[in-house]
């Protein structure tokens, strides 16, 4: 069952406490990247035989199979997808950056290049439940951004297919190649590159406790976007919200993962009542019941506060990857939040819009890191450079400035680089 707790009645480590993966997997992890830098495709073909039960022969989808795939996927899905690809593709468009030129006078221009990155790998995960949205919501960003090559890799059935409605969504958002393999190996694979499967320079997207260690250690070597934790959800709810949907919303981030954290702060004991009651109910009509049940009796929570102004601090300090406003004028609390990945605006607009279909990204930061970090977007598929340009009046100008400042470091070579120049005769 759900805990209640009053805020104030209890110290901040324990209203805020959540159980947290204990199995350290760091040293499977690097065994199994190193194994796959050494062996290659040889690897990668016997775990997915270990791991997955698949025993293939190549690890690349063919167009042959998207093409099967595509056909397997229902005429109504599809369409579904491809609708969600444009609401995804329409609100990322704006976040295109161009690049600039700050100063082009007197001599001088100084400006921003931006440049799509080449390479992008894309880990869609695969075992209890298939995710076309994350797909989309990975894929469409990189396309935007101008990305050459988009790599995917997610984890083969025993039958050695992918879920067709992944390769559906990967045909419908321009993925560029498709590989069958998963977990910390496909990551590796990724990284480092094997005869199949080319290195990348950044991967994207969720997974297990393996692939984001495998994240972790492979960071430095390529880029990542994140460290995705389990799934969180809080919501802020009034007195007047209706407590079968407050619990249907808590449980719609539960049923991912027996470790994700779903959370209540409303200001009404009656409702907080009325959300374990109803969660009791909805939980046994799950087809995930029991990871939904885990994730209750582990992370869940319902913390009660004195008024609607107390429980916006508290949702600022957890920090959540998605937070639900459901209260009456929402647009009133969006400026005083500072820290959410996503925030759902009102009593109509459960978590689950922005997982598919609305437009802004699901990959968002989780355990609290929205304090510092953002949901994936076009900026995660591009870098920046930078350029300065002086013409020979221009440095004259400057140049002892420059030389009195080098020295004031104790780097005498950066002002000789300045000053040998001003020397010499045109």
């Amino acid at each position: 069952m759900i805990k209640i707790m009053n805020y104030g009645e209890l110290p901040h480590s324990e209203i805020f406490a959540r159980v947290e993966p204990k199995m350290d997997v760091s040293g499977i992890v690097a065994e199994i990247i190193d194994t796959v830098r050494k062996e290659g495709d040889q690897a990668l073909l016997a775990y997915n035989k270990k791991f997955d039960g698949a025993d293939l022969a190549a690890l690349e989808v063919t167009p042959a199979e998207i093409e099967e795939a595509f056909g397997a996927v229902e005429p109504q899905f599809l369409e579904i997808l491809r609708k969600a690809e444009e609401n995804i593709r329409t609100f990322h468009q704006k976040q295109v950056r161009t690049s600039y030129i700050v100063n082009e006078t007197d001599g001088v221009v100084t400006g921003q290049k931006i440049t799509p990155i080449e390479k992008v790998g894309l880990y869609v995960p695969g075992g209890t439940a298939a995710y076309p949205s994350t797909v989309l919501m990975d894929s469409v960003p990189a396309k935007i951004a101008g990305c050459k090559e988009i790599v995917m890799v997610s984890p083969p059935g025993k039958d050695g297919k992918i879920n067709p409605v992944i390769l559906a969504a990967a045909k419908i958002a321009g993925v560029t190649r498709i590989f069958k393999v998963g977990g910390a190996q496909a990551v590796a694979a990724l990284a480092y590159g094997t005869e199949s499967i080319p290195k990348v320079d950044k991967i994207v997207g969720p997974g297990n406790a393996f692939v984001a260690e495998a994240k972790k250690q492979v960071f430095g070597l390529v880029s990542i976007d994140m460290i995705a934790g389990p799934s969180e959800i809080l919501v802020v709810a009034d007195g007047k919200s209706n407590p079968a949907h407050v619990a249907a919303d808590l449980l719609s981030q539960a049923e991912h993962d027996k470790l994700a954290s779903a959370v209540l702060v409303t200001e009404s004991k009656e409702l907080a009542e009325a959300v374990s009651a109803e969660l009791e109910r909805q939980i046994p009509l799950l087809p995930r019941a029991e990871i939904a049940r885990a994730s209750i009796d582990n992370n869940g929570k319902i913390i009660i506060a004195e008024n609607l102004k107390v429980v916006m601090d508290i949702a600022n300090e957890i920090a959540p990857e998605h937070l639900e406003l459901m209260v009456d004028n929402p647009f009133d609390y969006l400026e005083g939040i500072k820290n959410a990945g996503s925030i759902f605006m009102g009593r109509n607009c459960p978590e689950a819009l922005g997982d598919y279909y609305a437009g802004p990204n699901h990959t968002l930061p989780t355990g609290g890191t929205a304090r510092f970090s953002s949901p994936l977007s076009v900026d995660d598929f591009v870098k920046k450079s930078q350029y300065i340009y002086y013409s020979r009046e221009a440095l004259e100008r400057i140049g002892e400035e420059v030389a009195f400042f080098a020295e004031k470091e104790g780097l005498g070579a950066h002002g000789r680089s300045v000053t040998i120049r001003l020397e010499e005769k045109e």
